[in-house]
Order: structure tokens, then sequence, then C-alpha cells
């Protein structure tokens, strides 16, 4: 039976976050800047506090200066702007990161909004997500669609002409995907939970990237045989197999189905999440160059 070749988001991570240091260490020595990142996180989510962790360590040692707040889930929104406020006017800091959820009380909209467009490495500001729609090249992408871009690019290549489906239309992960496909001449259909025939729309589609966060939900009858397929969900589940109160991880594609069909899929872990963190240092990168007035590494 022939498999699919998996799409090795570790690897390609670890090669963009070498040529990210590379980088910071040249404008180091040529311009003396040394670009900052600063990560908000509010409350004592687990999850999140895992991704702050990970994201200021791998800031850490790309070269680059890590700010990191941490704030009690009682913190006001109008605290939380606050804070933003002060960071939009602090030169050392050339990315703000606001990790969400955030608690219930906080308009997420609100603080986002508050963020300096151009220190908006998430990609998440109104400004940033209509330069992205319209194809003006001086916005800032959101990390994960990015990294599946490149994933689905290392290993196609050209894609002009591919017919693409994204299922799931969050404006996190579904529609600048999208959009990035679509800047990349792609036939790009966005489907989601009203769709009528999702799987008959799944299996009209060269390239699949699926973002909907439902464990296993797209099966192997669902793809068309050789597509590529790029899992962005990250969905904890029981594995009894391993032991009483055992989970694992599972991504929103059944990949033993998938991999018998696809030509290429991403594993999770291992696939996109990687190249979320590493995009994010890119962004930062480029943040502070823009900044600076200096020339925009090509990465």
């Amino acid at each position: 039976m022939t498999k699919a070749k998996i799409i090795d988001g570790q690897a390609l991570a670890a090669g963009l976050r070498q040529k990210i240091a590379e980088e910071v260490q040249g404008i180091q020595t040529r311009h003396g800047l040394t670009p900052g990142l600063a990560v908000v996180l509010i409350g004592e989510d687990p999850a999140s506090q895992a991704y702050v962790r990970n994201k200021c360590k791998q800031t850490l040692e790309a070269g680059m200066q890590s700010f990191e707040h941490r704030l009690p889930a009682e913190t006001s929104g109008e605290e939380l702007q606050g804070l933003v406020g002060a960071l939009n006017e602090d030169d050392a800091v050339d990315g703000i990161l606001v990790q969400l959820p955030l608690p219930e009380h906080i308009d997420p909209g609100a603080v986002l909004g508050e963020i300096d467009p151009d220190k908006d490495v998430d990609g998440f500001h109104l400004l940033n997500a209509g330069r992205l729609a319209t194809g003006n090249g001086a916005a800032m992408v959101p990390c994960t669609p990015l990294g599946c871009l490149m994933l689905v690019k290392d290993h196609l290549g050209e894609l002009s002409g591919q017919r693409a489906l994204v299922l799931g239309r969050s404006n996190i992960v579904g529609k600048p995907m999208a959009a990035l496909l679509l800047g990349e001449h792609c036939t790009v259909t966005i489907a989601h939970s009203r769709t009528r025939d999702v799987a008959r729309e799944c299996a009209r589609a060269d390239i699949l990237v699926v973002a909907v966060g439902r464990p296993r939900l797209v099966k192997g009858e669902w793809i068309k045989p050789g597509a590529t397929v790029i899992d962005v969900g990250i969905n904890r589940v029981e594995a009894p197999d391993r032991g009483a109160g055992a989970t694992r991880l599972v991504g929103d594609v059944d990949f033993q189905e998938a991999v018998t069909v696809a030509g290429a899929i991403t594993p999770v872990p291992g696939g996109v999440g990687p190249m979320t963190i590493a995009c994010l240092l890119r962004n930062t990168l480029i943040a502070a160059c823009h900044r600076k007035g200096l020339e925009k590494p090509r990465l």
C-alpha cells in the first residue's frame, strides 16, 4: 500500500529558525539592532503557559530580546490595553503578542485593536487583515497560515493553478490561509459547517488545509488521491491503549486513513505547530527591520 510523504514541520522550522538567527546576528553586527518580542499572558491556562514558555525560549535562542509580561486572570481590559499602549511606545519592543484566549471579561478585539499594526506580529489587527486581503505586501501575516503556506510550497514548489480547499473560516487561520493561497494564484474554496457535502468539496482539492478543531473529522475517502494535506488541528483525545486516563494529540484529519490516500500530509504533532513559532520569530525580525528602515530579509 502506497503511503503519503510525511511533511516534516520540525525540520523546516529548524531551518527557518537558523536562517533567522543568522539574520539577527547580521543586523546586530551591521546596525547594532537586536529585535525584541514582548509576549503578554493573562491568567493561568496551562496550554497558554506552555506556549509562552516555548515562544520565549526560541526568541532568546534566535538572539532576540524577550520581554515576558504575566498578569493575573482578574486583570481588566483597561489595564491590559494600558500595557499594550506602553509596549507600543517602547522602542526596544518590535513585536507584541497577546496570548489568546483571554479571560471572558476581556474583549479580544478591543485589545488586539490597540496593538501598533507595525508591531502586530500575530497579524490579527484589522489593518493587517485588510492589507493581506487586498494583496498589500506590507501586511503582517498570521503565523499559522504563513507556516502552512511555507510547508505547502516546500513540498510542491509552484502553486499556480492548483485547486485548494480551506476547511474552516476563522479569522486566525481559515480566512488568511485562503488569502495567501489566492496570492499564489490557486483556485481557492472555503468550506465550513454550513457547506453542503463537505466531503465532496474536499475530494476536489489538490491542496487541502484543515482547521476546524474537530478530531479526525476528515476521513481518507474525503481526500483526492495524491493531494497535499495540511492538518492545523491540535486536539487532545482519550488514549485507553496507553492506560487509564491517558491522552494523545490528534489532528482534524484521520491520519491513519489519510496517509494511504494523500500524496503528502503533515503529522500531528510535528507538522504545523513548529512552523507557527518559527514564523512568529520571522515576523518579529521583519517588524524590527521595517521599523528601523532596513531592507526586509528574504525568509
